[in-house]
């Protein structure tokens, strides 16, 4: 009987520790190293929707590389921020939009932004006003609203300055990034150039675009 008994508690026992284990939640792999971000060509699928990328540069004054005017002392305020735009943009696409980011001198030589960020933001009205007013003449801009983050992509180049954007749907986007340069461009001490272009994707297209322009 006691023979019967031990076997009964055996089973027992190895039956509560299966139960235990599928109760235990699973423990994704290397999920210290994903990107906090809702709309990114890597489709982390651990975000949702309160996750936001870090954009907060963009809203950092970066020089275009040409001398400081007096327009750079304005402030300039956003219009308000145009959700319905926003709302019917697709969430997944095929495309791809690869190329090299870096700075031209005057002899043709090329100073590469490694290991640097990249953006892709969608062209409506809001982006539109940021690369009229901020980047081409060069205002601060007000502080970018929030609900803008989910619809940016990025990306970071390699030691070579190359990057990749995969996975973007069809559209319009302003592409941007910037690339530090010192003494290698003529400047006392090392400036942050950023750079930024409209470029436009259709269907699976792969689109090959570099993102550069001359030292000034």
């Amino acid at each position: 009987m006691s023979k019967y008994l031990f076997h009964a508690i055996a089973l027992l026992t190895l039956l509560f520790f299966f139960a235990a284990c599928a109760g235990q939640p699973r423990v994704p792999a290397n999920k210290s190293t994903q990107n906090k971000v809702l709309w990114d060509e890597n489709r982390n699928p651990y975000a949702d929707e309160n996750d936001n990328v870090d954009v907060s540069d963009l809203d950092k004054e970066v020089t275009t590389g040409e001398e400081a005017g007096t327009a750079t002392a304005q402030t300039v305020q956003r219009i308000p921020f145009p959700a319905a735009e926003y709302s019917v943009l697709a969430r997944s696409g095929k495309g791809t939009i690869q190329g090299y980011i870096y700075l031209q001198d005057a002899y043709g030589s090329k100073i590469y932004g490694a290991k640097t960020r990249l953006y892709l933001n969608p062209v409506t009205s809001y982006s539109r006003q940021w690369y009229q007013q901020s980047y081409l003449n060069g205002y601060k801009m007000g502080k970018a609203d929030p609900r803008l983050f989910n619809y940016l992509r990025f990306t970071a180049s390699d030691d070579q300055g190359a990057f990749a954007f995969y996975g973007v749907p069809a559209g319009s986007y302003y592409l941007i990034g910037t690339v530090t340069c010192g003494s290698e461009c003529g400047y006392a001490t090392p400036r942050n150039i950023r750079i930024a272009k409209e470029v436009y994707v259709e269907g699976n297209q792969v689109v090959d675009t570099d993102l550069s322009r001359p030292i000034q």
